[in-house]
């Protein structure tokens, strides 16, 4: 999870994966995480839990590069979220994601602010201190089932992105 968190899992993030985009599996009626901004209480209250339902269970299957390693190919990378709630604080959610990195293999929660670039999800690491693992900082943007962003570990960064897909 060196990426993301190796990021939303993150720790967007792991495991076999299945080939169905969680956009087919969301309900017509508007609770994509892309509905249109929203800006009442309720309207927020909605969004939020929106943005949960759609992440947990949520696998982030796709692809990273590194910087300044413009020649190799893009590395595969998988994160696991095994559930997303939304916390009292305005904008932090505790997303509990499986973490694949080296030696570690384990479930972290870890909260992290979801920002709205009006009606898009951005998932924001700011300087993150995993214990034995480094210091990550990441923002990955969720649109119609897929995933983008930037990812530094430690010293190290890249590009991410890939498909959003439901265990």
């Amino acid at each position: 999870m060196s990426r993301l968190i190796a990021t939303v899992g993150f720790a967007l993030m792991m495991t076999a994966m299945t080939s169905t985009s969680v956009a087919a599996d969301e309900p017509a009626t508007g609770e994509h995480p892309n509905a249109p901004a929203e800006t009442s209480d309720s309207q927020t209250d909605a969004r939020a839990e929106r943005i949960s339902n759609y992440l947990t269970g949520a696998k982030f299957v796709g692809k990273f590069t590194v910087d300044g390693k413009d020649d190799a190919a893009p590395k595969t990378e998988e994160y696991t979220i095994s559930k997303c709630e939304k916390l009292a604080e305005k904008d932090l959610y505790r997303l509990t994601a499986r973490i694949k990195y080296g030696e570690v293999d384990s479930e972290i929660p870890m909260d992290l602010p979801i920002l709205f670039a009006g009606n898009t999800p951005v998932i924001t690491l700011n300087s993150l201190s995993l214990p034995g693992m480094g210091t990550f900082s990441a923002r990955v943007l969720i649109h119609d089932g897929r995933y983008s962003g930037t990812w530094q570990h430690d010293q190290v960064g890249g590009h991410l992105f890939g498909k959003i897909v439901k265990e």
